[in-house]
């Protein structure tokens, strides 16, 4: 993965219970991303993404757009590190379990 940037994503706002994790999922995937979404306690969703740098601000772009039904009032970009997408997710993009 080492010509792959990763990421985690913070998503704030109306994100829950609206369909933006299944939202965020099909966008990585058509993007040919690899990572996860989840619910936050917090009610924020966190995603890890992997891929190159041109998909990934596709990814963020279309995070702070969201579905039709949700609201986004802020979106937090970290970097992360192969041991977090493993940790977190898995292989493919997928929602992983609430956290």
């Amino acid at each position: 993965m080492s010509d792959l940037e990763i990421i985690r994503l913070i998503i704030e706002g109306r994100v829950q219970g609206v369909g933006y994790r299944a939202f965020l999922v099909r966008e990585a995937l058509a993007l040919e991303l690899s990572g996860c979404a989840r619910n936050r306690r917090d009610g924020a969703v966190e995603a890890v993404a992997a891929g190159p740098r041109p998909a990934l601000d596709a990814l963020i772009h279309a995070a702070r757009r969201g579905p039709r039904l949700a609201r986004v009032d802020g979106l937090r970009e970290e970097q992360a590190d192969e041991a977090a997408l493993v940790e977190f997710c898995g292989a493919g993009f997928s929602v992983a379990p609430d956290a």
